[in-house]
């Protein structure tokens, strides 16, 4: 696999997000996630990522079961479950969650650290002094932000260089486009991009709704309920009929439309079985190609916002 800059490291092109570990797609179990894991290395992955809401700690145990140390590792904190979902800031918490995370993860030092949310009301000069400090004490290798807007990167970057920004960012999540991806490359920022396959859009099969109640991600959310999810599922359905022709399977052509938008971006696909990593197998786009993606799926084609309001706590809008 081709290698791309993240921090002082050079890791996998394609990354691997670990969120289903935690059971919110549907359910899993230790060894069919580990097998997983394995596979995700034989596949020349070298990045995970996680975070201690994940499960509530399992996908970081089952992780720290796995015990591979020379991986490169990202874990997040700063969401509190709630009800109601709220996050903290503080040096306190923050020191409190890591001690956690590493424990879990039966390791002394994580690659790169985090804020899962930012809390609006704690300086981001001070949050990255915090970070500042545990990268100087050995605890992480350097720290993210995830869900920010270009403006909090830029002071944060200012106050203690920032070594990744994590947002959704796929064919049909475009924000970034407006600012955060290009402040992420003239900063040196790499820009990891969760969700790239769009939740199981751009997997091997259309989606159909049956998603698990009150405990699935996309039960509530605008994009997969009707009539919206319909309207998604037609386009994309274009999509599908020229990967088809192409020889692609879906979610490589959309993983490799995701790394023609610059060398600075990182996708972390996320799956449950080791089954789907084939599909990962990325095509080499020509410009006909990428013109003809964008014929089929126009920036912003999606129907319905990516978040709901009672999903959207913490995320920060900036256009």
């Amino acid at each position: 696999m081709k290698q791309r800059r993240l921090g002082k490291s050079n890791v996998g092109a394609i990354g691997f997000g670990t969120m289903s570990f935690g059971g919110i797609f549907g359910a899993t179990d230790n060894a069919t996630s580990l097998a997983c894991l394995d596979a995700a290395v034989d596949a020349g992955i070298s990045h995970f990522d996680t975070a201690d809401i994940y499960g509530m700690g399992v996908s970081e145990q089952i992780i720290g079961t796995w015990g591979r140390q020379s991986i490169h590792l990202a874990t997040k904190c700063g969401i509190l479950n709630g009800p109601p979902r709220t996050v903290r800031n503080d040096e306190a918490y923050i020191r409190q969650c890591l001690e956690g995370s590493l424990r879990r993860l039966k390791r002394e030092h994580v690659d790169l650290y985090y804020i899962h949310r930012r809390q609006p009301d704690v300086p981001i000069e001070e949050l990255a002094g915090t970070m500042g400090r545990l990268i100087a004490e050995g605890k992480i290798g350097g720290y993210g932000l995830s869900e920010i807007a270009p403006a909090t990167l830029r002071r944060a970057h200012a106050e203690y260089p920032v070594t990744a920004v994590q947002n959704e960012y796929s064919l049909w999540t475009r924000l970034p486009e407006l600012g955060l991806l290009q402040t992420c490359r003239d900063l040196g920022v790499a820009f990891v991009a969760f969700s790239p396959l769009a939740r199981g859009m751009f997997g091997r099969a259309p989606l159909k709704r049956d998603f698990r109640e009150g405990i699935d991600f996309r039960d509530t959310n605008p994009r997969f309920v009707e009539p919206n999810l319909s309207a998604n599922l037609a386009a994309i359905a274009r999509f599908r009929d020229l990967c088809a022709a192409r020889g692609w399977t879906v979610a490589g052509a959309a993983l490799a439309w995701v790394l023609a938008q610059g060398d600075h971006i990182i996708p972390i696909p996320g799956t449950r079985t080791a089954d789907h990593l084939g599909d990962w197998q990325v095509p080499e786009l020509t410009a006909a190609d990428m013109a003809e993606i964008q014929r089929i799926l126009p920036v912003g084609f999606a129907h319905g916002d990516r978040y709901g309001d009672h999903q959207l706590a913490y995320v920060e809008r900036y256009c």
